[in-house]
């Protein structure tokens, strides 16, 4: 019988970040929702319902570490009247509007591990938030990039970077590629209502991308990672939900007037925060030592970028004691919750002080319950 091919090593080669210009403070997401508030109220007092509470710049940066967001369009959204970004539509035969976003940081990716599409073969776009179920926007980054072999779409809630690289990765590990790109294009302000208290605030847009590149034996790339590991952990939870989708409108007594109301996203705040906590520290505990390593001996952690408390928690639980920002970075304050991009844009801006032989772990908490992980070494 012929022996096994053995796997092959992978390296993460190539990481590319794409922010939109626009910005929007705390400040002037509150004034937007505390105005529509003011006219909200005297409505729901004459249907008998509850007023609703403002919103607080202060009790934002407090709850979440968040002080503004990047967006990909800021017309629309600090309307009262209409509270949502307003993007043009595009005819079939242009780009979409996330296939550019995503073709973006896949560029940028591209040209950090000096490679151009053709050298790729596999395909992943993987994001929280997808504009449509098909054709895949995989296929079409794919295309607008010029590469070769698959390409689809992965949705994991916001381990959804992570999910598309243990995804790349074992497949590269298998030969069934050599070259792949992980995109994922988050615009997220699309599909979030601005008009919930509890979650009007989160979230911000943001594109990124990364290449992993199936590695020759005893070959090693300075200043590149070896991903030594990958790994997901997933529980069903309905704490953090979106029903957005084609059956939305089956449940409509008129499915050509759909009510989105309650489609969009929500969560239970307080419930995520407590049982995340509990989950990301046994994964990631679990996760190292099942490679010999201990939170202690990692150089730097790359965490999900939701809330800053819970990243701290979290953390705390691993090491007993406080963890800094140079071993868990943020990048919170200046961009918000820009959903699985988040922890891949932490990993872009804080590695480049890293040594050979340093270890670090990339890890994502998604809606779902969904973890993560990615065990990196420098070399």
């Amino acid at each position: 019988m012929k022996e096994p091919k053995p796997l092959s090593r992978v390296s993460l080669s190539g990481m590319g970040v794409e922010i939109p210009p626009d910005v929007i403070t705390n400040e002037e997401l509150v004034e937007s929702y505390n105005r529509w508030v003011e006219t909200e109220n005297p409505r729901r007092a004459r249907r008998g319902e509850d007023p609703l509470a403002p919103s607080d710049a202060d009790f934002i940066l407090h709850a979440s570490g968040i002080r503004q967001r990047h967006v990909y369009e800021r017309a629309g959204i600090l309307d009262p009247e209409r509270m949502a970004p307003f993007i043009p539509a595009r005819d079939d035969a242009s780009l979409s509007v996330m296939a550019e976003f995503g073709a973006k940081a896949a560029e940028k990716a591209l040209a950090d591990a000096e490679l151009s599409g053709r050298d790729i073969d596999l395909v992943i776009c993987s994001a929280a938030h997808h504009q449509r179920p098909y054709p895949a926007l995989g296929i079409e980054i794919q295309q607008a990039l010029g590469a070769q072999g698959a390409a689809f779409d992965m949705n994991l809630g916001c381990s959804s970077a992570l999910g598309g690289l243990h995804t790349a990765v074992n497949l590269l590990r298998a030969g069934a590629h050599q070259r792949a790109l992980v995109i994922t294009p988050e615009l997220i302000t699309g599909h979030l209502n601005f008009r919930d208290r509890q979650t009007h605030f989160i979230f911000g847009d943001a594109s990124v991308a990364v290449v992993v590149e199936a590695m020759d034996e005893g070959a090693e790339r300075p200043g590149a990672f070896e991903i030594v590991d990958t790994r997901l952990w997933t529980k069903f939870s309905s704490n953090i939900r979106t029903n957005f989708g084609f059956l939305s409108r089956l449940a409509q007594e008129d499915p050509s007037a759909l009510d989105m109301a309650g489609n969009l996203i929500k969560q239970s705040g307080n419930k995520v925060f407590k049982e995340v906590t509990v989950a990301g520290h046994r994964f990631i505990v679990d996760f190292l030592a099942e490679h010999g390593h201990t939170p202690h001996t990692m150089r730097r952690f790359w965490l999900h970028q939701a809330n800053k408390r819970m990243n701290a928690m979290i953390l705390k639980l691993a090491f007993g004691e406080e963890v800094g920002q140079d071993r868990a970075p943020t990048v919170l304050e200046e961009l918000g919750n820009t959903a699985a991009a988040g922890a891949i844009i932490a990993l872009e801006k804080n590695h480049r002080d890293m040594q050979s032989g340093d270890f670090g772990l990339l890890c994502a908490f998604g809606a779902g319950y969904s973890i993560g992980g990615a065990l990196l070494r420098m070399m």
